[in-house]
C-alpha cells in the first residue's frame, strides 16, 4: 500500500516518550517478495521500522506461528480469511523474520495462530498472553502500528488495540497491504474507529524512556 493523502491526524510533529509503544505486526519471509504470501512492496517498510525503533521504550513484535494444519490452510487457496495457501509455518525460513529488520534486544515477542483450529489476526486475540494487561501494567497509553499486512493483521492488530481503550496511530509509510480494494476496507474500518494515520518523520524522540522491568541481574522491579 502506498501512504494514502488521507491523513487523519494534524499532521505536526509527535512526541514519543515512556507511555508509548511500538508493535510491529508480522514482518516475515513468506509475506516480503519471494514469500508463500507475500506483500507487494513488503520489504520497503523494513527501513522505515528500523529508523524509528530507538524513539521506543517498550516494543511488541509479533509473528504468525503456524502448525503445518493449521485451519486456514487449503490447497486450493482463494486468498481470503479461511483460505491461504501455507504460510509462516513454525520452524520454517518461512516464518523467520525480513531481512535486516531490527529488534531490540528487550522487545516481547507474540506469536498468534500457533493452534491447528483457531486462526487469529491479531496479538490481543492471544488466549495465553494478554497482551492488552501487560500494556495497561507498564502504563502505555498510545500504540503506534507497523507491518504487514495492511487490509488484515496490522487492520485488526489496531480495531483490537482501540477496543482495549488505547491511542492508535497508524504509521502509513511503515505499513503495506496485499490489494488496493481490501487495503482501502481496512484504512476506512481503522478511520471508522479512530485510529490516527501518522508518517514515520512525523514523530520525534522525546528523550522520555519507561523505567526498567528488571535489574542488572535479572530481577523484576516493582514500581508505583
Amino acid at each position: 500500500m502506498e501512504p494514502s493523502s488521507g491523513d487523519t491526524s494534524a499532521g505536526g510533529k509527535i512526541l514519543i516518550g515512556a507511555r508509548d509503544a511500538l508493535i510491529v505486526v508480522d514482518v516475515q519471509r513468506d509475506f516480503c517478495p519471494g514469500g508463500a504470501l507475500a506483500v507487494p512492496g513488503g520489504n520497503e517498510i523494513v527501513p522505515v521500522i528500523n529508523g524509528i525503533v530507538s524513539l521506543f521504550g517498550r516494543w511488541v513484535y509479533t509473528r504468525d506461528w503456524h502448525p503445518p494444519d493449521h485451519v486456514s490452510f487449503t490447497d486450493r487457496p482463494e486468498f481470503r480469511d479461511g483460505s491461504w495457501p501455507p504460510h509462516a509455518v513454525q520452524g520454517t525460513p518461512g516464518a523467520e523474520w525480513c531481512a535486516d529488520l531490527q529488534m531490540p534486544m528487550n522487545a516481547i515477542l507474540v506469536s498468534k495462530a500457533t493452534e491447528p483450529l483457531r486462526e487469529a489476526y491479531s496479538a490481543f486475540q492471544v488466549e495465553r498472553f494478554d497482551l492488552a494487561q501487560f500494556l495497561r501494567h507498564r502504563k502505555v497509553e498510545r500504540v503506534f502500528i507497523t507491518g504487514l499486512a495492511t487490509d488484515y493483521c496490522v487492520r485488526q492488530t489496531a480495531l483490537d488495540a482501540r477496543a482495549a481503550g488505547y491511542a492508535v496511530y497508524l504509521v502509513e509509510d511503515a505499513v503495506r497491504g496485499v490489494a488496493p480494494e481490501t487495503t482501502a476496507k481496512a484504512l476506512a474500518d481503522m478511520d471508522a474507529a479512530g485510529v490516527i494515520r501518522v508518517r514515520s518523520e512525523q514523530l520525534e524522540d522525546s528523550g522520555e524512556r519507561p523505567q526498567a522491568d528488571y535489574d542488572e541481574d535479572g530481577n523484576p522491579l516493582g514500581h508505583d
